[in-house]
């Protein structure tokens, strides 16, 4: 429209009615753009600066559920594991007890191992609760690493029917604890296994980028809406039938814990892309 307008000036209006403009339409031209330059920075910056509070508001949302699922854990970690180690140990003490039939040690067994898993729930809720901010840090080989979690989770696939295909870059680094790399990418693979259909491939990326190392695990799954994945790390939500949604809150911590960034990138039958990024440890 302003163009037009100049053009207006310029060509038809011989300043009859816009001489103030006509008398120096070149410095009128100028002063246009420049306005226009001004506007852009100032909604550049605008919008850069409301981008960083989004992720601040993000961050600090996970920040409150990672401290409130925290919280619970402390206050409830003692009195149920004590009464559960003691359970357990009689149990496994009838259990050795050969007056006991067949069945009943079927029984027994059974309710040793529904012990064993709410052990393993509550050491979840620990690891959040109480995260060893002193653990051993080192050198991960980024590729060392994947590969050792597609080999641990390569007989997983294939009980599902689904290839775990593997693209890493050579001499990708960060700085971070082992176990707890491969503890990461072992949920989120395993997950991806798990929503995948028969015969499809999860493919595990990693590169470098912008002095980062992007890694990415990408499923052709059911997949999720928005709210789906805004609710994710959420205490106690997950997809699964019989999941916790602890898994992903570790997972949560672990990235914060080496000040990297989580992303989930979803639509309903469209599959999923995690993209977890960590500090390039040159």
């Amino acid at each position: 429209m302003i163009t037009s307008t100049f053009i207006y000036i310029l060509f038809f209006d011989q300043g009859n009615d816009f001489a103030h403009i006509k008398q120096d339409l070149f410095g009128n031209v100028n002063n246009f753009m420049g306005t226009q330059v001004i506007l852009y920075f100032i909604f550049h910056l605008t919008s850069e600066r409301i981008k960083k509070q989004q992720m601040f508001f993000e961050k600090l949302q996970q920040s409150e559920k990672l401290k409130t699922t925290g919280q619970l854990a402390a206050a409830v970690a003692h009195e149920i594991r004590n009464p559960l180690t003691v359970v357990k140990g009689l149990l496994q003490f009838y259990d050795s007890n050969n007056s006991f039939s067949k069945e009943g040690k079927m029984h027994l067994t059974l309710m040793i191992d529904e012990l064993k898993t709410a052990e393993h729930v509550l050491s979840q809720f620990l690891s959040i609760a109480k995260p060893d901010e002193h653990q051993h840090m080192e050198t991960v080989n980024v590729r060392d690493a994947l590969q050792s979690v597609t080999g641990l989770l390569m007989s997983y696939g294939l009980f599902h029917q689904n290839k775990i295909l593997l693209q890493v870059d050579e001499d990708l680094y960060i700085a971070a604890n082992t176990i707890e790399f491969k503890q990461l990418f072992m949920n989120l693979v395993k997950n991806a296994i798990e929503v995948s259909t028969k015969d499809d491939s999860v493919v595990i990326r990693a590169e470098e980028k912008n002095n980062e190392i992007e890694i990415k695990v990408i499923d052709a799954g059911f997949g999720m809406s928005e709210e789906q994945v805004q609710a994710l790390g959420t205490p106690f939500y997950s997809l699964k039938t019989k999941g916790t949604g602890l898994g992903l809150m570790i997972c949560f911590n672990i990235v914060e814990k080496y000040k990297g960034t989580i992303r989930f990138q979803s639509a309903v039958n469209q599959g999923t892309t995690v993209t977890v990024r960590f500090p390039m440890n040159s």
